[in-house]
Parts: C-alpha cells; sequence; structure tokens
C-alpha cells in the first residue's frame, strides 16, 4: 500500500539552519512565521481566523533516513523513537501547536514557530483544548526535562550526516 501527500503550503520561518533553532514551540515565544497556503487550497481557511492557536502537520524535508533508536535533544539516553519528538523518524512527519496571529489573502501569520524555512505544510487543524487538552498525563522520561525545554535548542544530532 502506498501513502503519497502533497503538500497544502510551505511554511516560511527566520530559521535557515536547523542547528540552533528552538525545538518545540514554548523555546520559540513571540518568534514569528508566515504559512503560505497555495492558491488551490485557500478555500479551506473559511473561520479559521476564529481560533486563536492552531495545529501544523508538515513534513521533515531536511532529514533523511530514520533510527528507531534515537538520543532526543532533551536528553542523553538512547531512547526509541516513538517516544520523543526527533526528526529523524519512518514517516518524517512533525507536528507544532502556534499561534495564530491574522490570516491575510492566504497567508497565515503565526507565533512561535519551531520549523526551518521551507518546510512543507501537510495540513492545518484548529487547536480546540476540550478536543486536544488530556486530564492525569504521564510524561514518562521527559517529566523532568520537560521544564527545560524553553532553554533548549537544535543542534547537530539529527543532521544528515551525524551518526
Amino acid at each position: 500500500m502506498a501513502v503519497k501527500y502533497k503538500p497544502i503550503g510551505i511554511i516560511h520561518s527566520p530559521f535557515s539552519a536547523l542547528d540552533g533553532m528552538p525545538i518545540q514551540p514554548p523555546g520559540a515565544t513571540g518568534i514569528r512565521a508566515t504559512v503560505e497556503v497555495f492558491p488551490e487550497y485557500r478555500d479551506g481557511l473559511k473561520d479559521l481566523e476564529g481560533f486563536s492557536h492552531i495545529i501544523l502537520l508538515y513534513h521533515f524535508h531536511r532529514s533523511r533516513g530514520f533510527k528507531l533508536q534515537v538520543v532526543p535533544f532533551l536528553d542523553s539516553e538512547l531512547r526509541g523513537v516513538f517516544a520523543t519528538r526527533a526528526p529523524k523518524r519512518p514517516n518524517r512527519i512533525g507536528l507544532s501547536v502556534v499561534k495564530l496571529v491574522e490570516i491575510d489573502r492566504g497567508i497565515l501569520h503565526i507565533e512561535n514557530v519551531d520549523m526551518v524555512d521551507g518546510t512543507p505544510l501537510l495540513d492545518i487543524k484548529p487547536y480546540v483544548p476540550e478536543f486536544d487538552e488530556q486530564a492525569s498525563v504521564r510524561t514518562g522520561w521527559l517529566e523532568q526535562a520537560r521544564k527545560t525545554v524553553s532553554q533548549r535548542k537544535s543542534d547537530k544530532r539529527f543532521t544528515q550526516n551525524a551518526k
């Protein structure tokens, strides 16, 4: 079974390099970017402006290959890739919850951006606390590390030549 996705847009961010980029939206507070939704998909933006936050699903276009065990940015131990948000995944799909500032002629102005410039956008979904927030959440190995996410930046561990 072949699965193919066609990008619906492109994310334009201030980050041209992976190294030094925020690793999650909490580390990118206030950083602005735009999302160019391709003309043939712009009718789908109707009513989106009523949401303060959106979920962006995108393709990790600068990641090559995958590893089933990785050392994530917030740790120094080897972890299963599915217990991380590392970009070296069997299907290079990323997700970020960002603040939607405005929509202007098919361009979404967003904040709290942790994506590299030129990232292909696969989908947009509204963030709805009643759907997306969960009570009694466990965060596994991230329990302590997640407190430092706003200070951490991307490094070279997931670049093409990194082992």
